[in-house]
């Protein structure tokens, strides 16, 4: 298979967007990353977008729509849908059709609009990322599935309320400098502690935001690379993906994610490196625990030492944990989050470290795409 690179990244704001729609978010991050890469849209060969779902804007058919306003027809234009994990999953299919050879150049985005839709209409949509026939029908949402699964963590492992809020508070810290973040301000343990509870154990500050917003990156083969003079690629070393039961009563365990376990496992075989190899992590905090078993399923500290891992303020002499904020502070558009990420990682890469990793999970740990880059 031929080597891929990353040469371009452009993202929005993430935030409340009252003034603009989902197709112009998109347009807005696509233009940036085009501008970064250097290129022009003649350039792109395909386009691969993620995106949840219709429910947030009676929007579907976004493949087409992005293509459309970017100015990009004729070129195939894909929608990919894997809930939180959609914009992973669309970065994957755009390197796969540069490493089979099919395309030289590829744009892969994501896009989300989420604040057009209130109150129970926005539960029930990211409810869809559950199993709606056994846990979406007696109740449960989206916070209540994270919420058993703090839960047992706690109950098996002696994780701390105290210490499921400090995800959060090192979050809020690493965003101070994201112009990007939705939230750049700091918070302590005791305004998690006291804010209100969403589903007990998790507050309303263990929680992700409702968020707007947009990412695209630009892939580019080796000979694409060499053609274009880029001096500066970021090169994808290992891409794993893998899935796992949807409704939580079908696990073997509550407190390990088999998905990311089984997809880092693929990435880092692929990258020929290991766990302590990874300079910075962007991994998938849409709840305060959810972190912590990243950090745990990754094989950054054994199982159950994810809360303690965190208690130290993120600061380790193994890798960088959400350096930018997370979506705790950067806001979770949830189709745009996987590209997001990997805008992230890649800026970091440019200007320090060798290896950065993104860990992007869909739902509540059913699906999730580890990706592995490098310098080199």
């Amino acid at each position: 298979m031929k080597r891929v690179a990353v040469i371009g990244v452009g993202q929005t704001p993430f935030g409340e967007h009252w003034n603009k729609s989902i197709k112009h978010l998109a347009l807005e991050a696509g233009i940036k990353a085009i501008e970064d890469a250097k290129i022009e849209g003649k350039d792109i060969e395909a386009l691969y977008i993620g995106n949840m779902s219709g429910m947030f804007t009676s929007q579907e058919h976004l493949g087409a729509l992005a293509a459309d306003i970017a100015g990009l027809n004729p070129i195939p234009s894909t929608r990919c849908e894997a809930a939180c994990a959609s914009g992973a999953v669309a970065f994957k299919q755009a390197w796969l059709s540069i490493a089979s050879g099919q395309y030289d150049i590829v744009m892969a985005a994501g896009a989300e609009k989420m604040t057009d839709i209130h109150g129970n209409n926005a539960l029930n949509a990211l409810m869809g990322a559950g199993d709606q026939e056994w846990e979406g029908s007696i109740g449960l949402t989206f916070t209540g599935l994270y919420a058993l699964i703090a839960r047992r963590h706690m109950h098996e492992f002696g994780t701390t309320r105290e210490q499921l809020a400090m995800v959060s508070v090192n979050n809020h810290r690493n965003a101070l400098k994201n112009e990007y973040a939705q939230f750049r301000y700091e918070i302590t343990i005791e305004d998690v502690l006291n804010s209100p509870i969403i589903s007990d154990p998790l507050h309303l500050l263990d929680c992700s935001p409702i968020t707007d917003g947009a990412a695209a990156v630009i892939l580019a083969s080796e000979d694409a690379v060499k053609k274009l003079r880029i001096e500066n690629p970021i090169w994808i070393l290992g891409i794993g993906h893998a899935t796992a039961p949807l409704a939580l009563h079908d696990r073997k365990s509550l407190t390990r994610f088999d998905s990311t376990i089984i997809a880092a496992r693929k990435a880092y075989s692929q990258a020929d490196i290991k766990p302590e190899d990874i300079d910075y992590a962007e991994v998938h905090d849409c709840f305060s625990i959810n972190e912590i078993l990243a950090i745990e399923d990754l094989g950054f500290c054994r199982k159950g030492e994810g809360g303690k891992f965190v208690e130290n303020n993120g600061i380790n002499d193994i890798v960088k944990i959400n350096s930018t904020g997370g979506l705790k502070a950067i806001g979770h558009p949830v189709g745009a989050t996987g590209i997001r990420q990997i805008c992230d990682i890649v800026k970091l890469l440019r200007n320090s470290g060798k290896y950065g990793l993104t860990q992007n999970v869909g739902g509540s740990g059913a699906t999730c795409v580890v990706t592995i880059f490098g310098k080199e």
